[in-house]
């Protein structure tokens, strides 16, 4: 046991004594589960987002805001001119709606209100945007048309007239009030149901994230442990072996033993982040989730091993542990949802350890499973680890 640590000591030192080893380790790692994880997130309001610009502050515009917010396709945020201008610029707002000092109800009376919508050319949501601004002043034009008929017709009336101009104009604020109150007021004649179709695709983007860098992140390196036997072979140290009383069982478990307990410090590290960082629920079950960190690490860690016997030198095997470990990401939905993939492909993925290991991660921290909804991937990935290793101690070589 005191050759496995000294190994295993050995090996921990001589990896970590470069500083980039720490930008692998854990902060790669943690970047792109939180660019993936909040890129793609889903937000609370699914309408579109509208800057609204209000220049005039007047009663009328205050009306015509208050109408967007009860839009079902747009969500309205008051903003500051340069601020609206400067983010529609860089692209990051697809529209801008601008209220003119000019927008009073003089001039909407008498037809000459103007409103300035900036739109992102060949753009979805501008026109959604669009559609429900040209809604809204519909509403509020048939308030005004409403109000402009009923001081029409009581100027008509023989015999009536306004004392005063001011006379008219309360007038015909009263009967824009009254108007737009009994607009509201108007029974829903017809009504909107919307369907609730259950999504097949159960996926969460702060979820599939964290599982799916730790798992990324973690089978790399220990996928390349190809690359430590070929470098030790490379240099002889290897066949030095033979003239001591260290045995092969002794220098593999050494040295698979010290990156495996590594690779769970970095899964724990992993795991802490997205509980107290990301706030994913990964310790409901630490039985559970203990079985999917170790069975993972050993797969990953056989694999290594494994591959160490067929390499010939150690660029060969870096490139290699790095390729590999990167598909086998990628097609075992470590980075995209495997249910995006077509049905054939993901029943070929099932080949990969990262398919069992990203289900069974998922299982934890997206579906809440215990130890009795991941023992299957636990199983299959401890049989994964089973295959390689044997592979690999049988094809061991000093030289």
């Amino acid at each position: 046991m005191r050759k496995i640590f000294a190994i295993f000591w050995k090996d921990t030192f001589v990896r970590f004594t470069s500083p980039l080893e720490w930008l692998f380790f854990i902060i790669l790692p943690i970047f792109f589960t939180v660019i993936l994880g909040a890129g793609t997130g889903p937000s609370d309001d699914q309408r579109v987002k509208l800057y609204v610009v209000d220049l005039a502050k007047t009663s009328l515009s205050e009306n015509l805001f208050s109408s967007l917010t009860e839009s079902n396709s747009v969500h309205p945020v008051l903003i500051e001119l340069n601020v609206a201008v400067s983010e529609f610029d860089e692209r990051k707002v697809s529209t801008v709606l601008i209220i003119p000092t000019t927008f009073s109800q003089e001039n909407v009376i008498n037809n000459r209100a103007e409103l300035e919508l900036r739109q992102q050319p060949n753009n979805m949501n501008a026109l959604i945007a669009q559609q429900a601004v040209q809604a809204v002043l519909s509403r509020v034009s048939s308030a005004v048309d409403i109000a402009n008929a009923s001081v029409a017709k009581a100027e008509s009336i023989e015999g009536f007239s306004f004392t005063s101009n001011d006379a008219r104009q309360v007038y015909y604020n009263q009967a824009l009030e009254q108007a737009q109150t009994l607009m509201n007021e108007a029974p829903v004649r017809m009504t909107e149901v919307e369907a609730d179709t259950a999504d097949p695709v159960s996926y969460d983007p702060r979820a599939n994230s964290s599982a799916g860098q730790l798992i990324t992140w973690v089978f790399i390196p220990l996928i390349g442990l190809s690359a430590m036997f070929a470098f030790e072979r490379q240099k002889g140290t290897l066949r030095r072996l033979l003239t001591t009383p260290t045995s092969k069982a002794v220098f593999l478990g050494g040295t698979i033993f010290g990156q495996v307990v590594t690779a769970l410090v970095q899964m724990l590290a992993l795991v802490l982040f997205g509980i107290y960082v990301m706030k994913l629920n990964w310790g409901h079950s630490l039985a559970a989730l203990a079985a999917m960190l170790v069975s993972s690490a050993l797969a990953a860690a056989a694999l290594g091993t494994m591959l160490g016997t067929f390499v010939k030198t150690e660029g060969q095997a870096n490139g290699l542990s790095i390729m590999l470990g990167m598909v086998m990401a990628m097609m075992g939905g470590c980075w995209y949802p495997i249910e995006l993939f077509p049905q054939t492909v993901r029943v070929i993925v099932k080949a990969l350890p990262t398919s069992w290991a990203m289900q069974g991660m998922l299982d934890i921290v997206l579906r809440g499973q215990g130890l009795s909804g991941v023992w299957l991937e636990a199983l299959v990935l401890l049989g994964f680890a089973l295959v390689f290793f044997v592979i690999g101690i049988i094809r061991f070589k000093y030289e």
